[in-house]
């Protein structure tokens, strides 16, 4: 399966970058395949992994936060194999007949 999330803190500064790195070093000690994008994380793996991710996520911005918003989608295909972060793009492309920005 496939998860997109993201972690909102409010009544912070601004900018969340500093959030975003303190969630990021959980993703990446994972060893579960990611991408990072400018509005989220997509993170790959089997459920109990992803979930536990981001509930670990989750609590790690909530120590520096009165309140967080966590935004998760979920895409599950129990029949497609794991890679799909770069196949599914690599399809969008093969249609297209070229590759797209990355």
């Amino acid at each position: 399966m496939m998860v997109e999330f993201s972690i909102i803190p409010l009544g912070k500064d601004e900018g969340v970058s500093e959030s975003v790195a303190q969630a990021l070093a959980l993703v990446d000690k994972s060893g579960l395949d990611y991408k990072l994008t400018p509005m989220g994380t997509v993170v790959e793996g089997c459920w109990d992994d992803v979930m536990g991710l981001i509930k670990a996520c989750h609590a790690e911005v909530l120590k520096d936060a009165a309140r967080i918003i966590t935004k998760i989608t979920i895409d599950d295909r129990p029949t497609r194999p794991d890679g799909r972060l770069t196949q599914k793009i690599e399809s969008v492309e093969k249609h297209l007949g070229h590759a797209l920005k990355k």
